[in-house]
């Protein structure tokens, strides 16, 4: 059977990894679910969050997708609790986790939503000796980027003020996958700091076990498809030609 992933997402943020899955695997075969037309997943509560994801994996893989991945941090919070679902589903803190050396010693920064955060799955994800961890909610951020507002003053002003205390850090995790989107704007405000990627270790980890297939990308979105097409372009530069809606 040809590997097909199944990637979801709230908004445009897992476009961060499908831009290293097309380098790094052109071939395979993706299906991409933007769940824009449903509550936020980072204001979901827990049981709910989780039925919604596994109806989404369930419809997934009623599409062909032999696994899905979270590329969302909130999401990736309740993973533990999918596996009734059709197909195996994974989540991107694990890979997040991944990113961080085992012999970096000294402070290591993690910036995402509040779910993500108050969740506490980096910080006991990242406990080894000589290692000081440093949590920042950064919720505004993505809702910025979402609206294609990288690079103004209300952007730069919320995203200094948030990381302020992380300067200096050895490294900073982006712990929500909106964030490399703008990755010149973290490296400016944290210079001298190496920012993580989780969507690139996910990428290499899926690129390591899925095989080749035809290439053929499926973009569907519960929410407006020519929103989706803006804020693709705003944050990412990616024109995504055929977004089709999906109803659950």
């Amino acid at each position: 059977m040809t590997d097909r992933l199944g990637i979801v997402d709230w908004g445009i943020g897992g476009l961060g990894l499908l831009g290293h899955l097309d380098r790094d695997r052109p071939g395979l075969d993706v299906v991409y679910w933007s769940d824009t037309g449903f509550t936020p997943y980072g204001l979901v509560p827990t049981a709910a969050l989780a039925a919604r994801l596994r109806a989404v994996a369930d419809a997934l893989a009623g599409r062909g997708c032999t696994e899905v991945v979270l590329a969302c941090n909130a999401a990736s919070t309740v993973v533990d609790r999918l596996g009734g679902a059709a197909v195996p589903v994974s989540g991107i803190i694990a890979a997040g986790i991944a990113t961080v050396p085992d012999d970096l010693a000294g402070t290591i920064g993690v910036v995402g939503g509040r779910r993500t955060i108050r969740g506490g799955h980096y910080r006991r994800g990242l406990v080894r000796p000589g290692l000081r961890v440093v949590s920042r909610v950064a919720q505004p951020l993505s809702a910025h980027i979402e609206a294609g507002r990288i690079g103004t003053d209300a952007f730069e002003q919320d995203l200094r003020r948030i990381v302020a205390p992380l300067r200096g850090a050895d490294a900073v995790v982006l712990a929500c996958t909106h964030y490399p989107a703008a990755t010149e704007a973290f490296a400016a405000a944290l210079p001298g700091t190496a920012l993580l990627d989780p969507a690139a270790q996910l990428a290499a980890d899926l690129v390591g076990r899925l095989g080749p297939g035809t290439g053929r990308r499926t973009v569907l979105t519960t929410g407006d498809p020519a929103l989706m097409r803006r804020s693709a372009l705003a944050a990412w530069g990616r024109d995504l030609p055929d977004v089709a809606p999906v109803a659950l």
